[in-house]
């Protein structure tokens, strides 16, 4: 979920990005998990089941990461995906949250589709996505058959990501989540996993979903704060380390306590009712010092044709016709913007 930052940050910080080849040549650190979720949720039939092979098994997310991944390159965007490791222990407690919602959800979506409730059922099915090992896997082998790098990281997706941006290896961190800036990233780009019409939830009504950047010194210089200070505002409003923040304090209110009192010590002394699961400042500083590594590289490779048919098509049932076509875009697009082109980290490697 990570933090809810939305009506702090001023419009005039974030930039929408009309056309994808404004970011032609940038390598973006992609948040694997989130966009995976995003596939997940987005990709399902009209009752909010998911795309399945014939034996069941989920296929929406492999959909969503073959075809997006190919349209990014074509558009000359360098992507490298970044998967989670083991969570923090300060994170456990969110994690059971989040599996009794989805348990809940799933409940309700097997009710209201038994019962004809069609819109519903698509509602709570896109709340009960999981995310299970035996579907990260098969993604993770359609990358390296694709030829699109991805980095394990040791802990956090987005505080790996974000530590490979704020080394150079990356222009920005791509994630719906704003937590990136709280780890330090750069740059965060918004909306790359779901750009185009979107339905709203709840309701018949479609909206154009755009990319946009958010550069942090942008955003700091702008509210006057360091980065530390916004992770003091983002532990008063809540997040994965402790999701429900202070009762009654919302992004403008903890923005004006920090402002007024300068650090998240002194603003919990006028706190009195403040509780945390974890102690704040344990928080405060994993998000300053994450659990990252910088055993990794980053290299393009030619796309590998029968290992992604092989996977697609002939375990996962995917139209072969469908597949095939799209490889094609993916061996031009690589051809003409990937191809040759390493990261400074891969050349310090290749000099060892």
């Amino acid at each position: 979920m990570g933090v809810n930052f939305r009506d702090l940050i001023p419009d005039n910080v974030r930039r929408q990005i009309k056309d994808l080849r404004e970011l032609r040549g940038k390598v973006i650190a992609l948040d694997a998990y989130n966009a995976l979720y995003q596939f997940l949720a987005a990709i399902r039939q009209p009752d909010g089941t998911p795309l399945m092979d014939r034996r069941g098994r989920v296929t929406s997310h492999l959909s969503g990461l073959f075809y997006r991944t190919i349209n990014l390159v074509e558009h000359g965007i360098k992507p490298v995906y970044v998967f989670d490791g083991k969570p923090p222990e300060l994170k456990q407690a969110e994690i059971e949250r989040r599996r009794a919602r989805r348990e809940e959800a799933a409940e309700k979506a097997r009710r209201a589709r038994a019962e004809g409730r069609v819109e519903e059922a698509r509602k709570y099915a896109m709340q009960a996505v999981r995310l299970t090992d035996e579907m990260v896997e098969p993604a993770k082998r359609l990358l390296e058959a694709m030829g699109i790098p991805y980095v394990q990281a040791p802990a956090e997706g987005e505080a790996q990501a974000a530590h490979i941006a704020s080394k150079g290896d990356a222009w920005g961190v791509g994630s719906q989540d704003y937590d990136s800036l709280l780890f330090g990233a750069p740059r965060l780009v918004r909306n790359l996993a779901i750009t185009g019409r979107r339905k709203l939830p709840g309701r018949d009504v479609y909206v154009e979903v755009l990319p946009e950047v958010i550069e942090l010194d942008v955003l700091l210089k702008t509210l006057g704060i360091t980065r530390e200070q916004l992770v003091d505002i983002a532990i008063l409003i809540g997040t994965d380390y402790n999701p429900d923040g202070v009762e009654g304090v919302g992004p403008k209110t903890a923005y004006q306590l920090i402002k007024r009192y300068g650090s998240l010590e002194k603003a919990l002394k006028v706190l009195s009712h403040a509780k945390f699961p974890e102690d704040p400042l344990k928080i405060r500083n994993y998000f300053l010092n994450p659990r990252v590594t910088d055993e990794y590289e980053i290299r393009w490779n030619e796309p590998d044709e029968k290992a992604i048919v092989a996977i697609l098509v002939n375990e996962y049932d995917f139209s072969k016709e469908r597949v095939v076509n799209a490889v094609q875009r993916l061996k031009k697009a690589y051809r003409e913007h990937l191809r040759g082109r390493v990261t400074s980290l891969d050349m310090w490697f290749r000099k060892r």
